[in-house]
């Protein structure tokens, strides 16, 4: 059984920080590429940030360049996001995704909310 499991949204000021994790399980962490999405109430989702199966490769949102860096663990199956400087537009409900050829897995989501 596939399981993707986010930990680590909340609540922050403006300019606060908060780091993201997703624990896998149930596939080989390592053959799948990894990507952060969000979703803001009305909105459609996006893709945050994505990192290839060696962590070498990644990209991101353009709003989110020099705040947030993705990065993963092939060792402990676990991706995750840090979030520095932190806007009010960035207030969403963040899930994590795995992803290789035609397989796709989602996670149930964590909810970050930025007041400011």
């Amino acid at each position: 059984q596939v399981q993707l499991v986010e930990s680590g949204g909340g609540l922050v000021q403006a300019g606060e920080s908060l780091r993201l994790s997703c624990v896998v399980s149930g596939l080989p962490f390592g053959d799948y590429v990894m990507g952060w999405y969000r979703q803001a109430p009305g909105k459609q989702r996006e893709l945050v940030a994505a990192v290839d199966t060696t962590g070498g490769g990644t990209n991101y949102l353009d709003s989110v360049k020099g705040r947030f860096t993705i990065s993963r663990d092939n060792v402990l199956s676990t991706v995750y996001l840090q979030m520095n400087s932190l806007k009010p537009e960035d207030t969403a409900v963040y899930s994590c995704r795995a992803s290789r050829a035609r397989l796709d897995y989602w996670g149930q989501g964590t909810q970050v909310t930025v007041s400011s």
